[in-house]
C-alpha cells in the first residue's frame, strides 16, 4: 500500500474543512461541481443583481431527482447573502399557510419551493401576485361583509424545483424569469464530487476508487454520496479502510451496482419487460403492476437513466426495451414486427 499512500486524494481528516462544511451540499458558486451552463447563468445573474441591490430573478429548476436543485437554492441564498426559507408544494396545503410563510420572507430573501408542482391551484392564486408584485391579497370576513385586504410584502425570491415540468400550469411557469434544467454529469464531475465528499468526509480513497464509484452513479451526486458511505463502510470493515479501485469494484458488486450503473431494481425493470412483455410495448401502469412499484417511481427513479442510455424506449403503445437492454442482460434479440406475430388473433 505504500504507492497508494502517496496517491491518496484524503489521507487524515481535515478538522477545519469538517467545522466548516457540515454537510456534503456546496455553499457557493465556486464549489459548484458540473452544470457549468447553469452555473455560469447564475453567476451573472446573481451578480446583476447585487449590482442593483435588487433580489434574484425568480428561477426554476428542473431535472431528475438528485441533481443538486436543492443545493443551488442554498448556494443562490449564500452568494446573494440572505436568508433560505424551505417549503414544499405538498406541505402547503392551504393558502393561509402560504400567507403565513410570506409575511415572514424578510427583503431579498429565498423562498425555495420544492415539488413546487405539486401546490394545488388555490395556493397558486395566492402566489401569484406575491411573485409578480410582491403583494398578498387575503379575504377577511364572510358573506356580505366581507371585503379584500392587500399587505405588501418584502422583495424576495421564490426558487422552484420540480421533477415534472409539464404538471406546472403555464400561469406559475410563466411566471418564473429564469427557467434551468439539470442535466445528468459526466464521469469526470462525478470523479470531482466523491474526491471531495470524501475529503470532507476523512475517507482516504485513491482516485481510480473515486473515478470507479463516480462512474457508476448514474450522473447523479446524490447517488455517488450514498454509494461514497457504503463503500466506506465495506473498506472499514473488510478492507484496510482505504478506497482502492479493487475495494470500490468489491462493495459495488455486493450491492449489486454493475458497471453503467444500474442496480437490481433496474436489471428487474427491464427484464419484466423482456420476459414478461416479450420486449414490450407493455403500458406504464401495467409494468407498475407487474413490479409491484409506483407509477410515479418508474416514471421519476428508473426511466430516466434507462432512456439516456438507450436501454429503453417509450411509444405511444407503452414501453419497448431496446436490443442494447437485450446485450447488457445477456439475452438473445430477435427481431419482431410491430404486430407480434405470437399474439393470436381473433380473426385468421
Amino acid at each position: 500500500m505504500s504507492n497508494d499512500d502517496d496517491r491518496l486524494l484524503s489521507p487524515n481528516s481535515n478538522e477545519d474543512d469538517q467545522q466548516v462544511e457540515k454537510s456534503l451540499r456546496p455553499k457557493r458558486l465556486a464549489e459548484f461541481i458540473g452544470q457549468e451552463k447553469v452555473a455560469e447563468q447564475l453567476r451573472i445573474a446573481i451578480a446583476a443583481a447585487q449590482a442593483r441591490k435588487d433580489p434574484l430573478d425568480h428561477t426554476l429548476f428542473y431535472g431528475p431527482p438528485g441533481l443538486g436543485k436543492t443545493s443551488l437554492a442554498g448556494v443562490i441564498a449564500n452568494e446573494m447573502g440572505v436568508q433560505l426559507k424551505i417549503t414544499s408544494g405538498p406541505a402547503i396545503e392551504r393558502a393561509g399557510d402560504l400567507a403565513a410563510i410570506l409575511t415572514n420572507v424578510k427583503k431579498n430573501d429565498v423562498l425555495f419551493i420544492d415539488e413546487v408542482h405539486r401546490l394545488n391551484r388555490a395556493v397558486e392564486e395566492v402566489l401569484y401576485p406575491a411573485m409578480e408584485d410582491f403583494a398578498l391579497d387575503l379575504i377577511v370576513g364572510k358573506g356580505p361583509s366581507a371585503r379584500n385586504l392587500r399587505l405588501n410584502l418584502d422583495q424576495f425570491t421564490v426558487v422552484g424545483a420540480t421533477t415534472r415540468l409539464a404538471l406546472l400550469t403555464s400561469p406559475l411557469r410563466d411566471r418564473f424569469v429564469s427557467v434551468h434544467r439539470l442535466e445528468f454529469y459526466s464521469d469526470q464531475a462525478m470523479y470531482e464530487i466523491v474526491a471531495r465528499a470524501a475529503r470532507i468526509l476523512g475517507m482516504p480513497i485513491i482516485p481510480e476508487g473515486a473515478m470507479e464509484i463516480g462512474r457508476r452513479a448514474r450522473g447523479t451526486p446524490r447517488i455517488a454520496n450514498r454509494l461514497l458511505r457504503r463503500v466506506r463502510d465495506y473498506a472499514q470493515v473488510i478492507a484496510d479502510g482505504v478506497i482502492t479501485v479493487e475495494v470500490a469494484q468489491a462493495a459495488l458488486a455486493q450491492l449489486e451496482v454493475d458497471q453503467l450503473g444500474l442496480d437490481e431494481n433496474d436489471r428487474r425493470l427491464l427484464r419484466a419487460i423482456i420476459e414478461l412483455f416479450n420486449g414490450g410495448p407493455v403500458g406504464l401502469s401495467t409494468l407498475a403492476a407487474a413490479l409491484a412499484e409506483e407509477v410515479d417511481a418508474i416514471e421519476d427513479v428508473y426511466e430516466p437513466f434507462l432512456l439516456q442510455l438507450g436501454f429503453l424506449q417509450r411509444t405511444p403503445r407503452g414501453r419497448i426495451a431496446t436490443r442494447r437492454a437485450y446485450d447488457h442482460l445477456g439475452v438473445p434479440y430477435s427481431e419482431r414486427s410491430a404486430d407480434d406475430p405470437q399474439q393470436p388473433r381473433l380473426f385468421s
